[in-house]
């Protein structure tokens, strides 16, 4: 390896499980993360599954205990900020006063909630992206007998779930005329809509909020139509935008994530990005994409630690898991709105039946989604890693 220290900034899965893949793989010099979260690296998935549900302790969502940092040689910096630096001199300044220096730089700085304008945090209004949220919204669960969800995606799914399973009357308001619209086709789409009014959920679909109205006691949301719907607690889970504000500081190629190349290259020289903060090249279709999930950044942290090696990244897949309504779904490659789709397994129940669907763009093989069916989406998973090899091969 070319340098002699690495420095990450970012304690989320991308960047810990970057360091913890450099020491496996036998780099023995300094190892920095920093990252503004005043926990040690957790598991975020559990967020929106463990913590909402059971109130699951951050001690119990640990990637790896405190001693195991230290045991590793990792020096692990919680709530500091990179407040800038210098890619030609190869050091950052941090929010705590101090310099770092650097030979290889990562940047794993993740996402962000996307906030409504005009409707920041609040008692009765709750966004989700890490423990201090997920701590907050589950408090206001416990109290809440009304909650209405903005957004009918991944999260908004998983806190409505959760919502629901707590015993609140939950709405679920999203504009598009599905449930996780943008990445699943219709049919699946429709199942998921399916699963949610038979646990209770007024799903709203095809609606757009109108003026938000938030008082001591309640929230008013405005519908198109004239009236408004009241509820105790509002959630709002409307996506989530890649932090690039570091990036950006450092002169960086930006463009909706940090803009890298097959090895984690970003503009400066040794300066790499991986997790849900980087735009990184398609494998197979061309162009560039965003991973916005844990499975990928994990897959990207295990990549970037090899280039930093000196090996071959291996190719990545993205892949994960939604828990919602008794119900796992289940994905794997890029699967999108308009595919085709091969299906094995029943469509039109509103259960979490096992089903399997196979994906396909343009004749190509590009994802699946599925419930209850692992085996045949880690089957596709290695099909489209060998697709990605045999490309990368030509």
């Amino acid at each position: 390896m070319s340098t002699d220290s690495v420095v990450i900034v970012g304690t989320g899965v991308a960047g810990a499980t970057a360091a913890l893949a450099l020491r496996t793989g036998g780099f023995d010099g300094a190892v920095t993360l920093v990252g503004r979260d005043q926990h040690l690296p957790y598991r975020r998935p559990t967020l929106s599954k463990d913590v909402l549900l059971t109130g699951m302790p951050v001690e119990k969502a640990l990637l790896k205990p405190a001693t195991h940092w230290e045991d590793i040689g990792v020096a692990v910096r919680t709530g500091v900020v990179v407040t800038g630096g210098d890619t030609a001199a190869r050091t950052l300044e941090l929010s705590d006063g101090a310099a770092l220096a650097y030979g290889s730089l990562v940047l794993a700085t993740g996402g962000a909630a996307r906030e409504l304008p005009g409707l920041p945090p609040a008692p009765r209004v709750k966004y989700l992206r890490d423990f201090a949220d997920a701590t907050a919204l589950r408090d206001e669960l416990g109290r809440a007998g009304s909650v209405i969800v903005l957004g009918a995606g991944l999260i908004g799914s998983e806190v409505a779930s959760a919502a629901a399973k707590l015993g609140a009357t939950v709405t679920v308001i999203e504009p598009a005329t599905l449930p996780l619209a943008r990445v699943v086709p219709p049919s699946i789409g429709e199942r998921l809509a399916g699963l949610q009014r038979e646990a209770g959920v007024d799903l709203l679909l095809g609606v757009r909020p109108g003026e938000i109205t938030v008082d001591p006691d309640q929230v008013s949301v405005a519908l198109p139509g004239g009236g408004a719907l009241v509820a105790d607690l509002l959630v709002v889970a409307v996506g989530s935008s890649p932090d690039t504000g570091l990036a950006e500081r450092l002169a960086l190629r930006v463009d909706d994530g940090i803009l890298v190349d097959e090895q984690y290259r970003t503009s400066a020289e040794g300066v790499y990005a991986v997790g849900d903060c980087a735009r990184v090249p398609h494998p197979l279709e061309g162009g560039t994409y965003r991973a916005e999930n844990w499975s990928a950044a994990q897959d990207q942290g295990t990549a970037v630690a090899q280039v930093l090696l000196g090996g071959a990244p291996a190719p990545t897949v993205p892949w994960g898991w939604s828990n919602q309504f008794g119900a796992v779904l289940q994905f794997a490659g890029w699967p999108a709105a308009d595919d085709e789709l091969e299906v094995d397994g029943p469509m039109d129940t509103a259960s979490g039946d096992p089903f399997f669907a196979r994906c396909s763009r343009g004749g190509a093989l590009a994802g699946a989604v599925a419930m209850g069916r692992p085996k045949e989406l880690r089957a596709v998973r290695g099909e489209l890693s060998e697709q990605i090899a045999a490309a990368v091969a030509r």
